[in-house]
């Protein structure tokens, strides 16, 4: 079945607003080096940009183009950045060629399935968001493990959910979102990435840092709705302002979590 885009140019609005263009999760630049910390470290060797300097890494589900800007820019990387919306792949290329980066860049709309990658292909790959949104997760960690090189890492940030059915206040900041979620528990994110065939795997539990920080978003959302009505509309500003309430209420509620998960394809299978 084809995807049905789900960004509309006022959410990407909103969202950027607040966590600073090119990025549609948060944290920014930190975010991106969070995922990145400690992969591939090397004994004396502690700077990023040597360690990621043309290294080959995929970033799946890029969005508007933070995160593969960041890598190519900051890191040094060489950097191919899948997406399944056209106007978040616009974008991206537009924020590429703004800051001079399209000769590290490469970026390709998908499809759903299958990863249009030869084998060992990639030192890293990245997603920050992407598995939130994915049923088929034991399937697209097996493409990850695939398309990785041996030694090479996975390394990811997903929007999780604690164990048991979702409360209504989760389903109504579903309803909200508009968006398709499709929410594990981090335990069963390390289930499945050691199905798939990863090794050293483990996940880190960010979701008290969150939980405050969701609530000051939802202040500077507050802070920027003139803004936020110049650029959306008051009836989208109403929306998005509501729907970043509903965000803090789940986070402070501890229901939904925010995780970094990461694990290493075997150097000899």
């Amino acid at each position: 079945m084809a995807h049905e885009d789900e960004y509309h140019d006022s959410m990407v609005a909103a969202i950027e607003l607040i966590w600073g263009e090119g990025f549609l999760a948060p944290g920014g630049e930190g975010n991106v080096a969070k995922m990145i910390e400690s992969l591939d470290a090397r004994p004396g060797d502690s700077s990023d940009f040597r360690r990621f300097h043309d290294k080959q890494i995929l970033d799946i589900g890029c969005g508007t183009g933070g995160p593969v800007c960041t890598l190519a820019g900051k890191y040094g990387a060489r950097v191919v950045g899948t997406d399944l919306e056209s106007n978040l792949l616009r974008r991206s290329q537009r924020l590429a060629r703004d800051r001079e980066l399209a000769s590290r860049v490469a970026l390709v709309q998908v499809e759903p399935g299958p990863l249009s990658f030869r084998d060992n292909a990639f030192d890293v790959v990245l997603s920050a968001g992407a598995f939130s949104q994915t049923a088929a997760k034991l399937a697209l960690y097996r493409e990850c493990l695939r398309v990785l090189k041996p030694g090479g890492w996975l390394s990811t940030y997903d929007w999780m959910k604690t164990d048991g059915e979702y409360s209504d206040e989760m389903l109504y900041w579903f309803k909200l979102e508009g968006l398709t979620y499709a929410m594990e528990t981090p335990e069963r994110h390390e289930e499945l990435l050691n199905e798939a065939g990863f090794i050293d795997v483990e996940t880190e539990d960010r979701s008290a840092w969150y939980r405050d920080e969701s609530l000051a978003e939802y202040e500077k959302v507050r802070a920027e709705y003139p803004r936020m009505v110049e650029l959306i509309g008051e009836q989208d500003a109403d929306h998005f302002t509501e729907d970043w309430r509903a965000l803090s209420v789940v986070c402070a509620r501890g229901e939904m979590l925010q995780v970094y998960s990461r694990g290493r394809k075997p150097c000899s299978e």
